[in-house]
């Protein structure tokens, strides 16, 4: 199996995650040929490849263009992480005046060439799997890998932290301790680790497909929170999600 590993807008700390496999990797090293990982390689052969897996968003129209090769060069296109699968935090871009920050940023802000918005890789091409989390999950990421060695699907959960909560008998810091969490709206991923050191989830993993975000946010109201504390919730990792922006949206109207 040829592997590719790519990197757009982002902080590498998804592909670390799969240096941080180094032990795995070396158990299917033989079935396994890096052709292309500029992170860990000085290696970098051309396409095609079996598997891609695509780190960060795209904010750049350069990076709008690559994304394409890559797809037409890859049988397979994972998409890892909160910015390959939302936009990442840099997406907060979506709701402000690009040139302003460049202006406060940059001494020459007439040299940087970005787009106005930060988007996942979906909104631009055809993605097979997805695996969420700021950063992704490295048994998720073996699993996918060892999957397409094997010509199956990989067995991405399609469930809420609270489940992966109470797999590991953690006591729901909502019910016991009374404190904001996004569990209950947050997709799998983690094992419940916020919880499971009895703080609330960030939602690293984003909006499950399932997730209600007005119930919550009543949710957090009735422990103390106010809108502005769960609009801050709300505007990290996956700010630009459906799910989320959807319910910032609402928040904002009834603020009016």
């Amino acid at each position: 199996m040829r592997l590719a590993v790519h990197k757009f807008a982002s902080c590498d700390g998804c592909q670390l995650s799969i240096l941080d496999c180094e032990d795995e990797l070396l158990a299917v090293a033989g079935a396994v040929d890096i052709a292309y990982f500029p992170e860990a390689s000085r290696r970098m052969e051309p396409g095609p490849y079996d598997v891609s897996l695509v780190e960060g968003s795209i904010t750049t129209a350069h990076d709008a263009e690559r994304i394409q090769q890559i797809r037409r060069e890859s049988k397979v296109v994972v998409t890892i992480g909160a910015c390959a699968t939302a936009g990442g935090i840099q997406a907060l871009r979506n709701y402000a005046d690009v040139e302003q920050f460049t202006r406060a940023v940059y001494a020459k802000p007439e040299f940087i060439s970005t787009l106005e918005t930060s988007t996942p890789i979906a909104a631009h091409i055809p993605v097979d799997y997805e695996l969420r989390g700021c950063p992704v999950d490295k048994r998720q990421l073996l699993d996918v890998l060892v999957a397409s060695l094997h010509g199956r699907r990989p067995a991405i959960p399609n469930e809420s932290v609270c489940a992966e909560c109470k797999r590991a008998g953690h006591v729901c810091v909502i019910v016991a301790h009374g404190t904001p969490c996004l569990g209950p709206v947050t997709h799998s991923g983690c094992g419940g680790l916020c919880p499971g050191y009895h703080r609330g989830c960030f939602g690293c993993f984003g909006p499950s497909s399932l997730a209600r975000m007005e119930p919550m946010t009543e949710v957090w109201r009735s422990l103390g929170a106010d809108d502005k504390t769960i609009d801050r919730a709300l505007s990290t990792f996956h700010v630009a999600s459906e799910a989320n922006a959807a319910e910032r949206a609402r928040l904002e109207a009834d603020d009016e």
